[in-house]
């Protein structure tokens, strides 16, 4: 049977969960648009427009910016793979999932990685990680911005400060807060950033933006080993996102980045403040029917995400059982607690297109209908 007949008598789903998030029509009209060369003038018009967008909603100037031909998760390797070489020392800040996963990367590389750990579903501590940093010269220091497992809000231009005058490098994961609340790169002085198109972008799963200080540059420039992952390679992918004579290294996915280009420009539409203005009052709107309903959030007001909202997990509610009556009887999609959280939380996304009140007022209703 064809994917579209099997598509066609699938009901359309409301995407609430962690990612991917729901797609605007006009994005998804880009991406069917006919496929030009990787190399053909008008995609490199595409190319350049795209990194401007980029530029604009990340507020750098980096000339290192462009989407990976990859998730998120190739975007965080390429920030490890073009910036750790053996026994480099390294600094991860980790109170969830995705912390764990730069500790892991990093081990795989050679590195020698420290981590603090904090409480999931709590920031990161700023006087734990300057006490550290005392301990030790570090190359890279690194945080999740956007803790997708649990909700949280890390302290990332308070923690920036910390390293400000020093050689280290700062590097962050934004995979969901991009598009969702502020990332100001150059005011805050992140060397290395990655995400993915697929949380508050409203673009499906397949690129990730990344950008790279020129402190971060020349420490890829000076390297004394080649980078390990020949696609990932930050000194050739350059060569054919920059100048005007590009020089060949992959197959770029074509329609993705129409797709990506689009979702930007709804970004750059809409106007950055009025994007995050509407992310929070859509959180604020959730936070309070929920209240009202008796259920009660994971992580404190003060470092709560917008865009992902944790609660606890109702008594007398059986997690996988309550999921699949939203998905089935509601065509809602939420995400499942993650690591020491499995089976305690439900995590809501609004992110991007999603972060909308009649979609709010869509969940609540569900889960007055499914909850005791």
């Amino acid at each position: 049977m064809s994917i579209n007949k099997i598509l066609n008598n699938i009901d359309e789903v409301l995407l609430m969960g962690p990612g991917p998030s729901s797609i605007h029509p006009s994005v998804y009209e880009a991406m069917s648009q006919s496929t030009l060369g990787h190399m053909d003038p008008y995609f490199i018009k595409i190319m350049d427009e795209t990194k401007a967008y980029l530029q604009s909603i990340l507020q750098t100037e980096n000339h290192l910016t462009l989407p990976i031909s990859g998730t998120g998760s190739a975007g965080m390797e390429t920030c490890f793979v073009n910036l750790i070489e053996p026994d480099d020392p390294v600094l991860i800040l980790i109170n969830g999932v995705f912390g764990k996963r730069m500790e892991d990367l990093a081990g795989r590389l050679g590195a020698s990685v420290d981590v603090l750990e904090f409480e999931w579903g709590t920031p990161v501590d700023v006087d734990r990680a300057q006490e550290q940093l005392k301990q030790r010269e570090y190359k890279i220091l690194a945080v999740v911005h956007a803790e997708t497992s649990t909700g949280v809000r890390n302290p990332v231009p308070e923690i920036a400060e910390l390293v400000r005058d020093k050689d280290t490098l700062y590097l962050v994961d934004t995979v969901t807060s991009l598009g969702g609340i502020e990332i100001a790169t150059d005011t805050w002085g992140v060397d290395a950033l990655y995400s993915g198109s697929q949380k508050c972008l409203s673009c499906p799963p397949g690129v990730a933006p990344a950008t790279f200080s020129d402190k971060a540059g020349e420490s890829i420039a000076n390297r004394k080993n080649k980078v390990p992952n020949w696609y990932l390679d930050m000194n050739m992918l350059t060569s054919y996102w920059e100048g005007q004579s590009r020089v060949y290294h992959h197959t770029a996915p074509i329609n993705m980045l129409y797709a990506l280009n689009q979702a930007l420009y709804l970004i750059m539409e809409e106007g950055l403040e009025n994007v995050f203005h509407r992310h929070l009052e859509n959180h604020k709107l959730l936070v309070t029917g929920l209240e009202r309903m008796g259920i009660r959030m994971l992580v404190e007001p003060e470092c709560r995400l917008p865009m992902l909202n944790s609660i606890h997990l109702p008594e007398g509610v059986d997690d996988a059982e309550g999921r699949r009556r939203l998905r089935q009887e509601f065509k809602i999609e939420i995400g499942a607690g993650l690591g020491p959280l499995a089976g305690k939380i439900w995590r809501i996304g609004l992110m991007g297109h999603t972060a909308r009140p009649e979609n709010v007022e869509r969940i609540l209703a569900a889960l007055e209908e499914i909850l005791p």
